[in-house]
């Protein structure tokens, strides 16, 4: 589907993605820990028409360890203790190449390793946990978990390493993280942290019962917004105070529908900056660009999701005639992948992260990102349901008018060739920023 749009302040525009080239590592993680063998799991995609000829994995530089025909590769290579600076590297058959950069450390000793947060310190809710965990069992790490208190399990994931948000109330916690081993052993490590509250923490919680949302409708080929619904063969709408789905009692549910094939319904919220629904209005400019890192955290329940095309979860950010769209879009009838916005090239990228959200079930989503020192957009994770992507890429900014100011989120669902009709619900919207 060709899409292009123009927006002022919710500016994102749809075009088809052109041929990407790139290595994606699923395992192991950036930073992890772990103990005996390294399992090293990745693919690569090329521009080149004949495709990917081969992959390796370089333990130091020079030190080519392993190569694999094909596009991919899931191999275990045995390593000493230390830090290892890895590079898994593609080659495809036009002579091009791409990397991915993994550091990992190698430990001979079983236990819990939390890189976030750290120990006594303040934080902002949602509080983002990260860590892997090693164990002398042959059988390997079963699980890990989150307390917040004694006998108060918060979170459980499958596997040796854990990325998950979790929106904690002001005060201090004794939270523990824990592994259980599939030999019956289990292994802690207590983190202290105290929580900040409202928008002293640094976030603003249950965002999608606030006020300050607006609707639009957009169909091709200008994708200009049109209100109020119905609008260009678009119809669509919020309802707030939804009390079944909902986690919180306050859930908010998105409509699409109508009779133009591939219409959106655009929905944004002005939370820092010009008309803020916020009460940060930054009249003196000095606020909106001292902001640097941003977590979109959201819970989403569809009842018919193969009916959308699209759904998208954005952050935006402008300042000194600089624009910073992070666009991110879980195409679910256009092929279950998630692609990220590219705001120079005014394109989507496709990422080779599957995007598969339950049916009739609550999807917990969190998005990660950073405007870097130099002004470029930097691309951390994509979280969907306690599975943690880490992509870390980099683009240039784009422009905005040099008057606006603010910081806004977005969220969209897209039509797809039959504009079926569908609802979304969101629960529990946190948006953090520092």
């Amino acid at each position: 589907m060709l899409k292009c749009r123009m927006l002022l302040v919710c500016l994102l525009a749809i075009c088809a993605p052109a041929a990407f080239a790139g290595v994606t590592v699923t395992s192991p993680t950036n930073g992890a820990t772990v103990s005996g063998s390294v399992s090293f799991v990745a693919s690569a995609t090329t521009s080149c028409s004949s495709g990917v000829a081969s992959m390796g994995i370089y333990t130091a530089p020079g030190v080519l360890a392993y190569v694999a025909n094909g596009s991919s590769l899931n191999t275990s290579l045995s390593l000493g203790a230390g830090t290892y600076n890895t590079t898994v590297e593609s080659w495809d058959y036009c002579g091009g190449a791409s990397t991915k950069n993994i550091t990992v450390t190698v430990s001979s000793q079983s236990g819990v390793h939390v890189t976030s947060p750290s120990n006594n310190g303040s934080v902002g809710s949602p509080v983002n946990f990260v860590a892997t965990a090693t164990t002398s069992c042959s059988k390997g790490v079963a699980s890990m978990g989150i307390y917040t208190a004694p006998n108060q399990l918060a979170y459980v994931g499958n596997g040796a390493s854990l990325n998950t948000s979790l929106t904690l109330s002001s005060g201090t916690y004794n939270t523990t993280v824990t592994e259980w081993d599939k030999c019956g052993g289990a292994t802690t490590t207590p983190v202290t942290i105290t929580v900040g509250g409202g928008s002293s923490g640094n976030s603003f919680s249950n965002l999608q019962h606030s006020g300050g949302w607006a609707g639009y409708a957009q169909t091709g080929p200008s994708y200009i917004d049109c209100s109020p619904s119905p609008c260009e063969g678009v119809s669509y709408s919020m309802t707030q105070n939804i009390k079944s789905p909902s986690m919180s009692g306050e859930a908010t549910s998105f409509y699409v529908g109508g009779t133009t094939d591939f219409g959106d319904a655009l929905f944004n919220n002005h939370l820092i900056g010009a008309y803020s629904s916020q009460g940060m209005p930054d009249n003196n400019h000095d606020e909106v660009n001292t902001y640097h890192n941003f977590t979109y955290d959201v819970y989403f329940y569809g009842t018919d999701l193969s009916a959308s095309q699209a759904l998208e979860f954005d952050i935006n950010q402008f300042f000194d005639s600089m624009g910073f769209i992070f666009g991110h879009e879980c195409r679910i009838a256009a092929g279950n992948e998630w692609d990220v916005w590219d705001n120079t090239s005014s394109k989507w990228v496709p990422t080779g992260i599957a995007c598969y959200p339950n049916e009739n079930a609550w999807n917990h989503l969190t998005i990660q990102v950073e405007r870097t020192t130099g002004n470029e957009l930097l691309y951390q994770s994509i979280t969907l349901n306690g599975v943690t992507n880490t992509l870390n890429w980099t683009y240039n900014h784009g422009s905005a008018p040099s008057d606006w100011w603010g910081v806004t989120i977005n969220y969209q669902m897209d039509g797809n060739d039959k504009q079926s009709p569908y609802t979304v619900y969101l629960d529990d919207l946190t948006f953090t920023y520092e």
